[in-house]
C-alpha cells in the first residue's frame, strides 16, 4: 500500500464514528449525526470514478440535508475530479498535503514552545474553549502576515458537553504576558495521525508559534505509536511553515465547496 492510499483509507475512516454513509455512485457522502461541522463527500473507496453525475446528485442531497455543498479528495489518486468539480462551479482549493519526514530533528525542542491539553485536568473544558476561540480569531484572517488582533479580540464561549471530545488532542502555545496564542489539534485512526486547525493570533504571527504547535502534535504523536504525521496546508506560504519542522510536500489535497446554485 502507498502512502496516499495510507491517508485515503485515514480521510474515508474519520468521519464514520460520527457520521452516516450515503452512496452515490463513486462518491460517498458522510452525514453528520449529532453536533458539530457537517462532513462532506469524498471519492468511494474502492469505488468507480466519479462522475458528473454523481457530484450533481451529492450537492442535491446537501441541499435538502441543508449543509454546506462540500468535497474533499486527494488529487493525486482522483485527478479527474477537478475539472469535474470546477465544470459544476464549485471553488477548488487546492491545498498542499505534506507528511513529516524521517525523524524528529529539530522537532522536539521547537516542541517545547507550547503543551498539550490533558483531558484529566479540570480546566481541560474552559482550555479547549479558549482554544476553539484562538481558531476562529485566526481562521477570520487567514494567512500569515500579521495583524492587529490579539489576545484581547478572543471571544471564549462555552463548549457543550456533548462537544467537549476526549479522542482529539489538542495543543496551545501561551505566554505569561500576552495570554493565549496559538492551537492546533490531530486527529488518529490507528498509527495515522492527520493535524488540524493550527491557528495563531493575528498579532503573534510569525514568531514561530505555528511551528510550535505543530511540532508539539507531531512529537506527541511520534510518542504515542503514530507512524505517519501529515497535514494540509492552505498555502504555499503556509505549507513552508511547516516544512520549517521537517514536512515534506508528497502530493495535493482538493476542497470544493458550492452555493445553493446549480
Amino acid at each position: 500500500m502507498t502512502l496516499l492510499d495510507r491517508l485515503e483509507r485515514f480521510y474515508d475512516a474519520v468521519p464514520r464514528e460520527r457520521a452516516r454513509v450515503e452512496e452515490f455512485g463513486g462518491l460517498t457522502l458522510f452525514v453528520r449525526d449529532g453536533p458539530g461541522y457537517p462532513y462532506y463527500a469524498r471519492p468511494r473507496l474502492g469505488g468507480p470514478d466519479p462522475t458528473p453525475a454523481d457530484v450533481a446528485a451529492v450537492r442535491a442531497r446537501q441541499r435538502e440535508l441543508g449543509v454546506p455543498e462540500a468535497f474533499e479528495w486527494v488529487h493525486d489518486l482522483t485527478p479527474d475530479l477537478l475539472p469535474i468539480a470546477r465544470a459544476q462551479g464549485l471553488d477548488v482549493l487546492e491545498a498542499p498535503l505534506l507528511v513529516l519526514g524521517e525523524g524528529l530533528g529539530e522537532l522536539r525542542p521547537t516542541a517545547k514552545r507550547a503543551r498539550i491539553l490533558d483531558p484529566a485536568d479540570p480546566t481541560y473544558a474552559g482550555d479547549l474553549a479558549v482554544c476553539r476561540a484562538i481558531s476562529h480569531l485566526g481562521f477570520g484572517a487567514p494567512g500569515t502576515a500579521v495583524g492587529k488582533a490579539g489576545p484581547e479580540a478572543l471571544v471564549i464561549s462555552p463548549i457543550p458537553d456533548e462537544e467537549v471530545s476526549r479522542a482529539i488532542v489538542t495543543a496551545i502555545a501561551e505566554s505569561t504576558v500576552e495570554g493565549p496564542l496559538a492551537t492546533g489539534q490531530y486527529q488518529r485512526v490507528g498509527e495515522v495521525a492527520e493535524i488540524v486547525g493550527v491557528a495563531t493570533v493575528p498579532s503573534a504571527r510569525r514568531k514561530g508559534l505555528g511551528a510550535a504547535v505543530t511540532a508539539t502534535l507531531a512529537a506527541h504523536a511520534l510518542d504515542h505509536g503514530v507512524t505517519v504525521v501529515f497535514l494540509s496546508a492552505g498555502s504555499d506560504d503556509v505549507a513552508r511553515v511547516y516544512e520549517g519542522v521537517g514536512f515534506k510536500r508528497v502530493g495535493t489535497a482538493c476542497i470544493a465547496t458550492g452555493s445553493a446554485e446549480v
